[in-house]
């Protein structure tokens, strides 16, 4: 596999520049959308479809490390993001990063998991979609329930190579946090979620028998320094166009996201 290959570079940078836009313009690290596209690049190009899978969920969940401070300094300079949300969030999505980076998604079907996952993106996006007001007087839970909900974002995130935009955003709004909050809180989650899944990845796949030149662990080095570039550069326009919507429209374009998300887990979970 050569990374020389002009046609690799123009199909990694446009998938980044397809995910440094998303993940300004909601908050996501794009891992969703990325982590299909890897798997087809890597294994249309020698690597073992297994192998291949790994390294792209491993892959994708490190860019979020550079697309998420891209993002939150643009959230940051308007003022959007709710750092002691970030604060109360964090430990808890520390630990579940970390436990299933360590490898937990060896352990549960796959099947069940992803059709459990689309019910609830589903049941998310619509809850999005109609618009439904949650309760004037639910907030934010307190450090141990913060603890539970963050460890829940970090673990579920893992398991699927994703940024965690599509729980923490639901759960933030249906907590009163204002949509544009949510939106920007969620892109400085996405920096712990990935480092702690990171770290994970790279340990695990640390001794692997028969290691892809350029990779460290299940990370693949140049294909992550080429999206990179390419989504760093993209997400403060996302996050500009984020802002120059109003709240019913952002909440209808990620609950469309959403949808295709739990469409695309309900397949993978029926087909076995």
């Amino acid at each position: 596999m050569s990374f020389l290959d002009p046609t690799l570079v123009l199909e990694l940078l446009l998938l980044g520049v397809c995910t440094g836009f998303l993940a300004g313009l909601l908050g996501i690290g794009g891992g969703m959308l990325m982590v299909p596209f890897l798997t087809m690049i890597f294994s249309n190009r020698g690597i073992e479809p297994g192998l291949a899978v790994k390294m792209a969920i491993a892959t994708s969940m490190a860019t979020i490390l550079f697309t998420s401070i891209s993002s939150v300094r643009a959230h940051h300079q308007r003022g959007a993001v709710r750092w002691e949300l970030v604060r109360r969030l964090v430990p808890g999505i520390v630990l579940g990063g970390l436990l299933s980076g360590a490898g937990l998604f060896a352990l549960i079907k796959g099947s069940a998991l992803a059709l459990v996952f689309a019910a609830f993106v589903g049941f998310s996006a619509t809850q999005m979609l109609i618009d439904r007001k949650p309760k004037p007087s639910r907030q934010m839970p307190g450090p141990v329930g913060a603890t539970a909900a963050g460890g829940f974002i970090g673990l579920i995130s893992g398991l699927v190579g994703a940024g965690g935009a599509f729980i923490s955003v639901p759960f933030m709004t249906w907590c009163n946090v204002a949509m544009h909050n949510a939106v920007a809180t969620s892109a400085a989650l996405g920096f712990p979620i990935a480092l702690a899944n990171t770290v994970g990845y790279v340990v695990a796949g640390w001794n692997l028998p028969q290691q892809v030149p350029g990779s460290v662990g299940y990370l693949m080095l140049p294909a992550l320094a080429v999206i990179a570039l390419a989504s760093v550069l993209m997400a403060p326009l996302g996050a500009r166009t984020a802002h120059a919507m109003n709240t019913k429209q952002l909440k209808k374009v990620f609950a469309l996201l959403l949808y295709g998300l739990a469409s695309y887990m309900a397949w993978r979970g029926f087909s076995g």
